[in-house]
């Protein structure tokens, strides 16, 4: 029983060792393959991120950028015009509302003095007048000097409308340098809200699910201001649970983009999650955080499942040598299992079998080896008895005679 065993042990170590001869390094090269795959994925990934953050921080600035023109352009002309006494001419009110007629992203437009009454146009089914006034008086009394105010984006209630108010003064005076109006432009912030929406159907967990990245807009307070889920813009959220929405805080204007890989907790659990980010300047201390969240194993599914394929061709691929090695291992431990059958037989005294040797190997020679060694051990016995009975027939003749 325990040399059966041993034979048995054999044939496994045959086998054990065609599999990690075989599959080994197959299954390793495969893994080190995955993982040099899932780094380049990685980083390109990354690098489509801060680039796709950029880009929508750009469009944020040129955005600002353009009505700021458009605001300071209107303060600059008062300027030339000796100030805003032109308003008090006859259809002054009537070119305010062209003009926002002319432009759809304009929700609202004043021209304040500082002495005297306003002039004011907006959008009635966007805005109702007490908001208007609202977010005038609001930049108004941040007016100091030459300088632009912008307003954090802010949400319009009335018309569910997220906008910007940008203020511009009008110097003047005996000095010129007295500010004497303002100009006052309420902006539809919806163009933006939908770059970052990415015209997608979809939802932020469905995004993240299928690897995509989820890319929305915070201000300085880490709120969120424009999102592919407008319920999380027009509440408001504060979106710093994120360790990126953090990173950009504490990075203020210092740093423009940034990639800022982190954990967050989805469903339940703890994943590992691409982050970028990028600064959008919209004047002065007035910036945007443009941020991009990303599930990296949702990201990485080609990784993974091309581990999955490895794993499975490696699975096939050890079948298919066991199959094959045991076989093999079958065909080279046969003739050594009859060889020792053999010589089981010899040692019980039975020298009339034979090997039937048909490999054409080293086998083949140690079997037709063991078949001479019997014959002559066989012919060598048939001598000795022969010898023995020509003995005692001697012997039996010499004692009778």
């Amino acid at each position: 029983m325990q040399e059966h065993s041993r034979r048995v042990r054999l044939l496994y170590i045959v086998l054990g060792v065609l599999l990690v001869v075989g599959l080994f390094p197959l299954g390793l090269a495969g893994w080190l393959l995955s993982e040099r795959s899932a780094d380049a994925l990685r980083s390109v990934e990354g690098r489509y991120q801060a680039q796709l953050v950029q880009d929508k921080a750009r469009q944020i600035e040129l955005y600002g950028q353009r009505y700021r023109d458009v605001v300071t352009g209107l303060a600059r002309a008062f300027e030339l015009a000796g100030g805003v006494s032109v308003m008090g001419e006859g259809g002054a009110d009537t070119r305010l509302q062209k003009t926002l007629q002319d432009d759809p992203n304009l929700i609202a437009l004043s021209i304040e003095p500082v002495q005297g009454e306003p002039h004011r146009a907006f959008q009635p089914d966007v805005i109702k007048r007490d908001e208007v006034e609202e977010r005038v008086g609001e930049v108004l009394a941040r007016i100091s000097g030459r300088g632009l105010v912008v307003s954090r984006p802010h949400i319009i209630r009335s018309g569910q409308e997220i906008a910007l108010t940008i203020a511009a003064p009008v110097m003047g005076g005996a000095s010129g340098n007295d500010v004497v109006a303002a100009v006052v432009a309420v902006i539809s912030f919806q163009d933006v809200l939908e770059a970052v929406q990415q015209k997608s159907s979809k939802s932020e967990r469905e995004m993240l699910d299928a690897g995509l990245p989820v890319v929305f807009v915070v201000d300085k307070e880490g709120r969120a201001v424009a999102h592919p889920d407008e319920r999380v813009a027009f509440t408001e959220r504060p979106m710093t649970d994120l360790k990126v929405v953090q990173d950009w805080q504490e990075t203020g204007a210092q740093v423009q983009s940034a990639l800022a890989p982190f954990t967050a907790e989805r469903d339940g659990r703890r994943v590992e999650m691409l982050g970028s980010y990028a600064t959008a300047d919209l004047e002065g201390d007035s910036r945007l955080g443009v941020i991009a969240i990303q599930d990296e194993h949702a990201a990485l599914a080609s990784v993974t499942d091309m581990r999955r394929q490895i794993l499975y061709i490696s699975l096939l691929a050890s079948i298919f040598a066991l199959l094959i090695g045991y076989y093999f291992a079958k065909k080279l431990t046969q003739p050594v299992q009859e060889l020792a059958a053999g010589a089981h037989r010899i040692a019980s005294g039975d020298f009339s079998q034979r090997i039937a040797v048909k490999s054409h190997t080293e086998l083949g020679d140690l079997g037709n080896s063991f078949n001479l060694m019997t014959d002559r051990i066989e012919r060598f016995i048939s001598d000795l008895q022969r010898s023995a009975d020509e003995n005692r027939e001697l012997f039996l003749c010499t004692v009778k005679a």
